[in-house]
């Protein structure tokens, strides 16, 4: 498709609409380990345009359609884990919710059957296979390709932040990481899984993307994996960042916070071009503290230099977004943030029962512990 032809995408009206995709893993109800249900699934749902495969045939993905506001979100979020949940009583399976499963072996994962998955199987191998992982993807709509590129350029800023918050993948075959976000680590295995480098403009995003299908790097715009991306196909910014999350409530504050992201910088990099603009290293440097260590941990803010806890930063982001928070109506997800701070992320939740029991119990509260409404 031509460069035209997508900014005419990104160019429909939508008021920073949302769509959100969960992946789950599909677990036998008896002792939590994965099953490989995904084919039973895909025939059993009332509509398979809320449902999907993913890379292995023990994980099954749910979207949205495309929603006016967080809550109709979660309305449909709720939907599809219910359906789910309803399906699984007659297929002998439970969704279980984390960012990794605990305790699944690479070795022992099969991969689903199509065209597009048998690319990314060959392509990577024993590492696609690693790839047991679990994530909330949230799309925010944006109406003009070239602010698009200047929102993902400067709202790179906190992706640790998000990370940070949704931490929810510390274990990994069997073994504690010692990381509160394993999936992270896993999936940065894959090519294109970075937080992009600052892009010049929405031709030069285009003319990268038909650079690596030119050079078959990649069979489809979609399989550039970053970590924010501008998506071609819907017309959205696209956050990859966040574990998925057993908490709905939770999954609101994170929809939230990104829909405060977009519309706050929207503005914000039509008159200051220099947001776009932050230490790449730096920036790294705080991601991977977001997925190994506790909100004390200090790190440096990549745009301006300031030295702060992980705590403090993300109040930072708080600070900058605040105002699009109550423009859209959705500063009470404020109350969930500050719930994480004192209990913890479900990556410690994870942490605390397996110290207190093991394992093997972990995998059932994955799955007992779902909230399916909010």
């Amino acid at each position: 498709m031509s460069v035209e032809k997508y900014k005419k995408i990104f160019k429909q009206k939508r008021n920073y609409s949302i769509g959100v995709e969960e992946e789950f893993m599909i677990c036998d109800p008896n002792n939590g380990e994965l099953v490989n249900k995904a084919n039973e699934i895909m025939t059993s749902v009332s509509n398979k345009d809320r449902f999907s495969y993913e890379l292995l045939l023990s994980e099954i993905e749910t979207n949205t359609p495309i929603c006016d506001n967080v809550d109709s979100a979660i309305v449909e979020l709720s939907k599809n884990r219910i359906e789910l949940k309803n399906i699984g009583e007659t297929n002998n399976f439970k969704i279980g919710v984390s960012g990794t499963h605990p305790k699944a072996m690479a070795v022992n994962q099969k991969f689903v059957d199509n065209s597009s998955y048998n690319w990314v199987a060959d392509q990577l191998k024993f590492y696609a296979k690693r790839n047991i992982t679990f994530s909330t993807h949230i799309h925010i709509s944006v109406d003009d390709p070239e602010r698009a590129i200047k929102i993902t350029n400067a709202t790179r800023r906190w992706i640790p932040a998000l990370l940070a918050l949704s931490c929810n993948s510390p274990f990994f075959e069997g073994e504690n990481t010692g990381f509160k976000s394993s999936r992270s680590m896993q999936f940065g295995a894959f090519p294109r899984t970075n937080i992009p480098v600052k892009i010049e403009s929405f031709d030069s995003y285009y003319n990268l993307v038909n650079t690596l299908i030119d050079t078959n790097s990649i069979q489809k715009p979609r399989q550039i994996w970053w970590k924010i991306r501008p998506h071609l196909d819907y017309g959205t910014l696209e956050y990859r960042i966040c574990d998925v999350q057993r908490s709905l409530k939770r999954t609101k504050m994170l929809i939230a916070l990104v829909q405060a992201l977009v519309h706050s910088y929207d503005t914000m990099v039509t008159y200051n071009n220099n947001l776009e603009d932050m230490n790449y290293e730096i920036l790294n440097d705080t991601f991977w503290k977001s997925m190994r260590f506790d909100f004390d941990v200090p790190i440096t803010d990549c745009f301006d230099g300031t030295r702060l806890t992980m705590k403090d930063y993300i109040y930072k982001m708080i600070d900058s977004i605040h105002l699009s928070l109550t423009d859209l109506g959705n500063s009470d997800v404020l109350n969930t943030l500050e719930e994480i701070f004192t209990l913890g992320t479900e990556a410690d939740e994870q942490i605390e029962h397996a110290k207190n029991k093991d394992l093997d119990s972990l995998l059932l509260y994955l799955m007992d512990n779902v909230e399916y409404d909010i």
